[in-house]
């Protein structure tokens, strides 16, 4: 048996795979992000720990028996800081945190958001490490003087279970990490002005991270001491492991509170627009080509609430308005952080068009799904799509949005092995750089293809109509800043 342990913004889920990568049982705990003030989130990393113990704990219960390997992914970006005993110094400031949204667009102007990208590949956003660093750099230096390490979810926890203090190529590829050298890139530290804490950046492990349960960690899940665990990468390229995606030019949409396109690469291309991320792999010369929109299911959620719906009424509603939604149109940028991915644009923000009187509710929510498909499209075009689509998350349980994202795309939506699609690829990944041989295509086989249909033409005209009203937002949005 192994375990893949999934430490999600608002959800830690623990889920037990056997030796043919059947889901035996998984585990779900709710956590809590908290907002101290607008537009700021952070996490308490001992409650994290304690929703992974807890998880851990229920599913080894339920399928009585402890697992031979655990993997653990999670949560990408944001800061972590933590002192030399991996025990936190501060709350946790989440990817989703937009303080530093001040400092991102001074570097903007002053080019240095472009010279970092040209060389890595990687975009910053607000709730990435670098600008979060040069906040607490200038308002908290401190803090900074007390920890030992700015990580990332998965690798606090690591520490706390392994006692090793390392990351992986993915969670380091933003933004420091050069790409080629898979080191730390001196100049991206200088231009963001983050040289002198250098040393809080933790040592790149390559293909991953592994150690073992030390006794304290044992007591706490409940499992034996010394079983072997190993981290990352983090959820995006967790899920497109667990999804199958091994060919250049494949490509993967999770369908979750982010609506993250990503393409398997075999080179890096800095040039074009300044946006999304670029992850190192654990396979030298592949890389993801990643773009991250700030929200997907999170802005359906918000449009049900606002309709006075549920969840649960989603597909209903889908089928009570027709394609196009009676001529309402939306812009899908419902983040308060703005855009970061197929552009960034920290003044985005979400619209309707087209609303009248008769307008429903089901023709807002449907503006809305089919906006986001829009959203997928762009980020998978400029990221490079030439493949396959595989699709993960909360989203795929819709038939009929699923079917409107296979309609937008014009290509066939691979549904991945579901539910823990992020799991089952922490497994993988732990079995790799741990040495266990496995059967792939076993592991990641489809639930189900979703073939576009007839719809697929007039999409294809919309979607050109999306992009238009997104250009000339996006001149609006200049005037903004």
């Amino acid at each position: 048996m192994y375990l893949g342990i999934d430490i999600g913004t608002s959800v830690t889920k623990a889920a037990v795979f056997d030796a043919d990568g059947r889901l035996r049982a998984v585990e779900a705990r709710r956590t809590r992000l908290d907002s101290p003030t607008d537009g700021w989130f952070e996490q308490d990393p001992d409650e994290v720990l304690e929703s992974v113990a807890a998880v851990v704990r229920a599913v080894v219960t339920t399928v009585g028996t402890p697992p031979t390997v655990v993997g653990l992914t999670g949560q990408g970006d944001g800061v972590w800081l933590v002192d030399a005993d991996g025990r936190p110094v501060r709350p946790a400031i989440s990817w989703m945190d937009g303080r530093a949204v001040a400092i991102l667009r001074r570097w903007v102007a002053d080019e240095v958001v472009e010279k970092v990208f040209r060389t890595t590949g990687n975009t910053m956003f607000p709730g990435s490490a670098a600008p979060i660093l040069a906040w607490l750099a200038q308002h908290e230096p401190d803090t900074l003087a007390r920890a030992a390490t700015a990580g990332y979810c998965k690798d606090v926890v690591m520490q706390r279970l392994t006692g090793v203090r390392a990351t992986d190529s993915s969670d380091a590829s933003l933004p420091f990490l050069n790409p080629h050298s898979r080191r730390y890139d001196d100049d991206v530290l200088a231009w963001t002005g983050l040289s002198a804490w250098a040393h809080l950046l933790a040592p790149i492990v390559t293909p991953r991270p592994t150690g073992t349960l030390t006794a304290e960690a044992a007591d706490l899940l409940g499992l034996p001491a010394g079983t072997p665990v190993a981290a990352g990468p983090f959820d995006l390229p967790a899920c497109a492991l667990g999804s199958g995606v091994g060919r250049p030019g494949e490509g993967h949409v999770i369908i979750g509170t982010t609506l993250a396109c990503q393409v398997l690469v075999d080179r890096v291309d800095t040039s074009g627009e300044v946006a999304g991320m670029t992850l190192a792999t654990a396979t030298q010369g592949r890389w993801l080509r990643a773009m991250p929109a700030m929200v997907g299911t999170a802005a359906i959620d918000w449009v049900l609430d606002l309709v006075g719906e549920s969840h649960e009424a989603l597909e209903g509603l889908l089928a009570q308005a027709p394609r196009g939604a009676r001529g309402v149109t939306c812009l899908p940028y419902f983040s308060p952080a703005g855009e970061r991915a197929p552009f960034l644009e920290p003044a985005a923000r979400a619209s309707f068009d087209g609303l009248t009187v008769q307008t429903t509710k089901a023709d807002v929510v449907r503006a809305a799904c089919e906006a986001v498909a829009f959203a997928a499209r762009h980020c998978f075009e400029a990221a490079g799509l030439s493949g396959e689509v595989a699709a993960c998350g909360g989203g795929t349980r819709s038939a009929t949005w699923l079917q409107i994202f296979a309609d937008v795309l014009g290509r066939p939506v691979r549904i991945a092995p579901q539910p823990e699609t992020g799991a089952r690829g922490a497994v993988l990944a732990a079995l790799d750089a741990l040495g266990h041989q496995v059967d792939l295509a076993t592991w990641t086989a489809p639930d189900g293809v979703v073939e576009p249909g007839p719809d697929a033409t007039y999409y294809a005209e919309a979607y050109a109509g999306f992009r238009a009203r997104v250009d000339a937002a996006r001149e609006r949005w200049k005037g903004d800043e």
